[in-house]
């Protein structure tokens, strides 16, 4: 899923290339999901939008929203798989693969394209092959769209509200929830824009184990997770998302020999990096860096071992202990936010709908609030933004 640097980047883009035009065609692709589960629909969006002239392209967290001319404004969530595309901009983070070097277009599973008016004009659609993004109309002054729902219910933005995002705010919030700390950086309504690989990133460069619990901190790890969280979003959204730019001791680099034979699964230094599974979501973990200081999430399996045939917590010629699991609460918006694509073939039958992909993809552990019922998650490997486009 585009987390708070993917979604950076398409704002970076909007920007370059609407901002200031005038929209002369909108067609938009009749979908009672992407636009009727938020109480939109393709006609209302194509009625808004065109003839309109873009003010400004902003974001908080995983929402970005077009500022237009006057209201109603556009406000977007991508999903697990959505994005936009720039006809002859690589706004997309990983190779593509290319007929004759002509870009497709409208692009695989549009669900609405824009062009504006005089020369040169742009031409810009917005993809989902899941349905799982999101494309709704607010009706408020452009100034106020933060003020609206979904925004309004989400917490600050790490990169964007520094003066909210505060070590004494992060400590109070800490403190009056118990629960992993993973799962609280997920949160959205914690925190806009954090998925899974900025959480884990996050949580390495604070030295945190995943599931220890919010309100077991001491204030010194208080002030480095709050000096972490800063330091991850800002460079990754400084960058663009884009991950051959990224620290070279970054966790990101090194995460993706799951499940890979021959696969390095350590980091440049030697120590290992592990697997675990809490309800149904996978995170990086380099055990040697990350103790446990605090109480911690009964319910964590580690994934290297059961792959392995080795399941945690069990002795020699014994049982393994099954600790009671944990339901976390779902964001709707929010539901496969731990999906990554190993290259863009994996990407690439996600979206054809490749049956022995999801086939395979079911030995994933699924939480029944994180993941809507039937869809299958992808296993863990490189994500959209694990490579530049060449």
């Amino acid at each position: 899923m585009p987390e708070i640097a993917e979604v950076a980047r398409i704002v970076h883009f909007l920007r370059k290339t609407l901002v200031g035009k005038t929209l002369s065609v909108v067609k938009a692709q009749d979908d009672p999901i992407v636009f009727g589960k938020v109480g939109t629909s393709a006609a209302e969006f194509q009625k808004a939008l065109t003839g309109k002239k873009v003010v400004d392209a902003n974001q908080q967290g995983k929402y970005f929203w077009l500022i237009m001319s006057s209201p109603p404004h556009p406000v977007f969530h991508f999903g697990m798989t959505g994005w936009f595309h720039i006809r002859g901009e690589k706004t997309v983070h990983y190779r593509q693969k290319e007929a004759d070097g002509e870009q497709e277009w409208p692009p695989k599973y549009w669900k609405f394209s824009m062009e504006t008016a005089g020369d040169p004009k742009v031409e810009a659609a917005f993809t989902d092959s899941r349905r799982l993004g999101r494309v709704r109309l607010v009706d408020c002054p452009g100034k106020d769209i933060r003020k609206t729902t979904p925004l309004k219910e989400n917490g600050p933005d790490p990169v964007i509200d520094k003066d909210i995002f505060t070590e004494e705010w992060l400590e109070k919030k800490l403190k009056s929830k118990r629960v992993p700390i993973k799962a609280l950086l997920l949160d959205q309504a914690n925190i806009s824009g954090i998925g899974n690989w900025v959480g884990d990133e996050i949580l390495y460069n604070a030295k945190i184990h995943p599931e220890q619990y919010s309100n077991t901190f001491s204030s010194a790890q208080i002030k480095q997770l709050h000096k972490s969280i800063r330091y991850v979003c800002q460079t990754s959204v400084d960058l663009l998302g884009d991950s051959e730019k990224f620290p070279d001791d970054w966790l990101f680099n090194h995460r993706w020999g799951k499940g890979k034979k021959n696969a390095v699964t350590t980091m440049p230094n030697g120590a290992k990096i592990t697997h675990l599974t809490v309800g149904g979501r996978t995170s990086c973990v380099v055990p040697s860096v990350q103790k446990k200081t605090g109480d911690v999430a009964g319910d964590l399996k580690n994934e290297d071992e059961e792959e392995t045939g080795v399941k945690a917590g069990t002795k020699k010629g014994g049982k393994a202990k099954v600790a009671p699991s944990k339901k976390r609460k779902a964001d709707p918006e929010d539901d496969e936010d731990d999906v990554v694509f190993k290259d863009e073939d994996s990407a690439e039958e996600l979206q054809n709908g490749n049956k022995s992909g999801a086939k395979k993809a079911k030995s994933t552990p699924k939480s029944k609030t994180s993941q809507p019922k039937g869809d299958a998650a992808v296993p863990e490997g490189r994500r959209r933004s694990g490579r530049s486009a060449k």
